[in-house]
């Protein structure tokens, strides 16, 4: 099972749990030892003669693949497996909770630490050493670090950080201040460098262009919605030159929270300027993540806070639009310029993500051999790549390359839906760096391939900046400290640290709202109260909770 380490808070967050763990033993599946492979379990070999339907619950909002989608098809033809998806509708939260109470669970989840406390999802350590040799092998160099560090146990498989090979990075999909192309370009492709640079040149955009394709520009948009309100709280970081640690900075390994440093007020008194001044959105805050999807996809943002793979998707909508020049370009800003910015980082393990399988299972055997399966290069080449001479094609060098008619489908999300795996293989485990032949895993990272995807506007801003990809304009990362990143540590539920961060996100998207939209002489005074109710949680526990782990990782990770 692996050694099993000293627990910090999973004790008592048990016992505030243990009606749902009850309610789940209930549900057909067993929680005392379902991680065996003996308990619930078939364990059948893969194939057309003995078919599956695994059920899957993925935690974000998501479209249906088509009936006739030509990746499960294939799937369902060669291994007889067929994915049953249901995608999350409202709030994440309130869904896990119903699930928890009712003990009712699909094949396959999302990974949240509540399900971990709950006893929702299974050990995986003995699944995969004894019936998944592919998965052992992907995840062998990473393997205490997926260890859940209260009792030692591994839950999920993480989908993004175990590199195969050397990080290939011409894609930047991480956390900048973003602003269209075409503001830009209407300003001679100004290098900008810091906040007040930002915003002074979204200001003159807006001026001369009120309205974008009869629309009223927004200048500046936020998002503060569910578990995806880092668009609100996570900038102040990256500004004093950290990376993303998520509500925490970390100095010399320790860490301690932001929210009520002056640094955030900084930035906070800056929207609140920008707020009097017209530029920021006037919805942001009374918005969901689909209306700040749909504005992006409009075009009339010029700006936001964001990470690029959240709106990816706007992005994909907006070029098959043929509005490449409203698409956007990221910068590291900062507060001034003797501070180097810190916004890409280094592949990171991205724990408490990916798949587990719940205790609902009906054979946790035969999915961890599906997973075991799918992660085989000729699989991956199919959810990355495509079918061959179809959506790509491989040149007299051995290189895989894409024709631009494949291009221009490959971003078209109708197109994806009927000829894409995008719902199950953003969360399962994947291959990611390079393949045995030495292509890279995914097309937008194949050197040759990125810079013949490049639009002529694209090759415009690049060669404006000197630049050969858009991930030129962030300096390159250190070397990742061994605890990095501290968002991905396990709070666990119940616990004091858990319930202070909560009261804490609960306190930041009630009176940042209100210090933002308040009439400037008026943002002191809210400012001030919301300082004081930060004062009034247990906000120690919560730091303590989180350099417990970082010591712990310290102590028990490598550093390779």
């Amino acid at each position: 099972m692996g050694e099993r380490k000293k627990p910090f808070f999973r004790a008592g967050a048990t016992l505030l749990l243990s009606l749902g763990v009850v309610l789940a033993g209930c549900s057909g599946g067993s929680a005392s030892e379902p991680g065996s492979g003996e308990t619930n379990s078939k364990g059948g070999e893969v194939g057309t003669d003995n078919p599956i339907e695994i059920s899957v619950f993925l935690n974000e909002a998501g479209q249906q693949p088509t009936a006739d989608n030509k990746i499960y098809k294939k799937i369902k033809e060669e291994l007889g497996v067929t994915f049953n998806f249901e995608f999350l509708a409202g709030d994440k939260n309130q869904k896990l909770g119903v699930m928890i109470a009712g003990g009712d669970y699909p094949d396959l989840i999302s990974a949240d630490t509540k399900l971990t406390a709950a006893g929702s999802v299974i050990p995986l350590e003995d699944l995969i050493e004894e019936h998944a040799p592919n998965l052992k092998k992907h995840y062998e160099k990473y393997w205490n670090q997926m260890k859940d560090p209260n009792d030692g146990h591994i839950y999920y498989l993480p989908n993004y950080g175990a590199y195969n090979g050397e990080v290939s990075d011409t894609y930047y999909s991480g956390p900048a201040f973003w602003v269209q192309k075409e503001v830009l370009k209407e300003f001679g492709y100004p290098k900008l460098k810091t906040l007040d640079e930002y915003f002074d040149l979204i200001e003159k955009y807006k001026e001369k262009y009120p309205t974008i394709d009869g629309k009223p520009t927004i200048g500046f948009e936020v998002l503060n919605y569910d578990w995806k309100n880092w668009g609100l709280l996570n900038a102040p970081q990256h500004l004093i030159g950290h990376p993303n640690d998520g509500g925490v900075v970390v100095n010399d390994g320790k860490a301690e929270i932001f929210a009520d440093k002056d640094y955030a007020k900084q930035y906070y008194q800056k929207l609140n300027e920008i707020n009097s001044k017209g530029l920021l959105d006037k919805e942001a805050f009374a918005q969901n993540y689909d209306q700040y999807m749909a504005k992006l996809s409009s075009g009339a943002v010029l700006g936001m806070f964001d990470q690029k793979w959240n709106f990816q998707q706007a992005e994909d909508s907006l070029i098959t639009q043929n509005k490449i020049e409203r698409t956007y370009v990221g910068f590291p800003l900062v507060f001034d310029t003797s501070t180097q910015d810190y916004y890409r980082d280094r592949a990171a393990l991205n724990l408490n993500n990916g798949f587990g399988i719940t205790v609902s299972a009906k054979d946790p055997v035969k999915i961890i051999k599906v997973l075991d399966k799918l992660i085989e290069e000729d699989w991956q080449k199919l959810f990355t790549w495509g079918v061959v001479d179809e959506d790509y094609y491989v040149n007299d060098e051995g290189r895989f390359m894409k024709t631009q008619e494949q291009r221009d489908k490959a971003t078209d999300a109708t197109w994806k839906l009927a000829n894409k795996a995008d719902a199950f293989y953003a969360t399962a485990p994947k291959l990611e760096g390079y393949f045995s032949d030495g292509n890279a895993t995914s097309a937008s990272n194949q050197p040759e391939e990125y810079q013949a995807s490049l639009k002529p506007f694209d090759k415009e801003v690049l060669d404006a900046y000197g630049f050969n990809s858009y991930i030129d304009f962030f300096s390159a990362p250190p070397e990742n400290p061994v605890y990095y990143p501290a968002w991905s540590v396990d709070l666990v539920e119940g616990s004091p640290a858990k319930i202070a961060n909560t009261k804490l996100t609960e306190a930041s998207t009630k009176y940042l709202p209100r210090a933002i939209l308040a009439k400037p002489t008026e943002f002191d005074g809210v400012w001030n109260e919301y300082v004081s109710e930060i004062q009034k949680l247990d906000v120690k526990a919560y730091e303590d909770r989180i350099n417990e782990v970082l010591q712990w990782r310290i102590d028990n990770w490598s550093a390779k």
